[in-house]
C-alpha cells in the first residue's frame, strides 16, 4: 500500500485538481493506493471541495479547526499511515504539498526506488517559474543554514518537501521519540524528518524533480528572510533534541559484564 500524505492550509483552488492527477497516475501505475488529506484548520473552501472526492477516491480526510503548522500536519499524516499499515516493512508514505508545485508524474519513480531497496527517497526540486530571486536563493542554500547539526547522506536538498518512506523506518523513528517526532516546522522540518527517519533507513536516495511554482493558485507563503532566520534558529532547537541512539550502536556501547572472581 502508498499512503499518499498531503498537508494542506487554504488550497481549495487546486486540491481537487491534484487528488485526480495522483488518481491518473495510479490508473496506469498498477499499485494499490491510499489517499490521506490533512485538513489544517483552513478559511476557504478546502473542506467543500474535498467532500465529494471522499465518495470516488479511497481518500481519507482528516480535518482540524483550528491551525496548527505544518510539520504537526505531516507528523499526523506519517503516524496515520504508520498506524494503518499491516505491512511496515512493504507499504510507504509519500509526502507532497497541495499546491500543485509538485508533479504527480514522479510518484512512479519514487515507488519503483523504493521497491529497488531504497527506505527514504527525497525528490530534490529544480524551481520553474518562481519569481523571487530571495526566494531562489535561499532554496539553494537552505542546507547550509543546517550544516553541522543536520546531515542526511545521499541527499542535497534538504528541504524539499516531496518525498517517499519506507513505513517500518518511519515507524521505528517514531517509537524512538516518546513525544513529537517533529519539533521545528516549516523547512527545517522536512530535513529534520529526512535526519531522524534516515537513522533507521538501510538506503537513502534522491531523485531529481521539476517545481512549477507557476502552477501556484495563491502568493508564496514564505518569506525568504524570515525563513532564513527560522532555520538558522532551528539549528539550536535540533541541538536540544538529538536523534536517539540506534539500538545496535547503544547495545554497543554497553560495557561488557565483568566476570566474576573465582575463590
Amino acid at each position: 500500500m502508498i499512503y499518499v500524505c498531503i498537508p494542506s492550509h487554504n488550497e481549495a483552488a487546486t486540491i481537487g485538481l491534484l487528488l485526480w492527477k495522483i488518481r491518473q497516475v495510479f490508473a496506469g501505475f498498477s499499485r494499490e493506493y491510499q489517499l490521506l488529506v490533512l485538513d489544517d484548520g483552513s478559511t476557504d473552501a478546502t473542506a467543500e471541495v474535498l467532500e465529494p472526492y471522499t465518495r470516488v477516491l479511497p481518500l481519507t480526510v482528516i480535518r482540524r479547526e483550528q491551525r496548527q503548522g505544518y510539520a504537526a500536519s505531516v507528523e499526523e499524516l506519517l503516524r496515520q499511515a504508520v498506524e494503518l499499515t499491516d505491512r511496515p516493512k512493504r507499504d510507504a508514505a509519500i509526502l507532497l504539498h497541495a499546491d500543485f508545485t509538485h508533479n504527480p508524474q514522479v510518484i512512479p519513480d519514487l515507488v519503483r526506488r523504493v521497491e529497488s531497496g531504497a527506505d527514504i527517497v527525497v525528490a530534490e526540486g529544480k524551481l520553474v517559474a518562481e519569481p523571487s530571486h530571495s526566494y531562489r536563493l535561499l532554496r539553494r542554500f537552505a542546507p547550509l543554514l543546517l550544516r553541522g547539526v543536520v546531515r542526511v547522506p545521499g541527499v542535497s536538498d534538504l528541504v524539499s518537501g516531496y518525498s517517499i518512506l519506507r513505513l517500518v523506518a518511519l515507524r521505528n523513528a517514531l517509537r524512538s521519540h516518546p513525544g513529537p517526532l517533529l519539533v521545528t516546522d516549516g523547512w527545517a522540518a522536512n530535513a529534520e524528518l529526512y535526519w531522524r527517519a534516515g537513522r533507521y533507513a538501510r538506503r537513502v536516495e534522491a531523485v531529481p524533480s521539476v517545481e512549477r511554482h507557476d502552477l501556484r493558485q495563491r502568493p508564496s507563503r514564505i518569506r525568504p528572510w524570515s525563513a532564513a532566520r527560522d532555520l538558522w534558529r532551528a539549528r539550536r532547537t535540533l541541538r536540544s533534541a538529538p536523534i536517539p541512539p540506534h539500538p545496535v550502536e547503544a547495545s554497543r556501547r554497553e560495557p561488557e559484564p565483568q566476570a566474576e572472581a573465582v575463590s
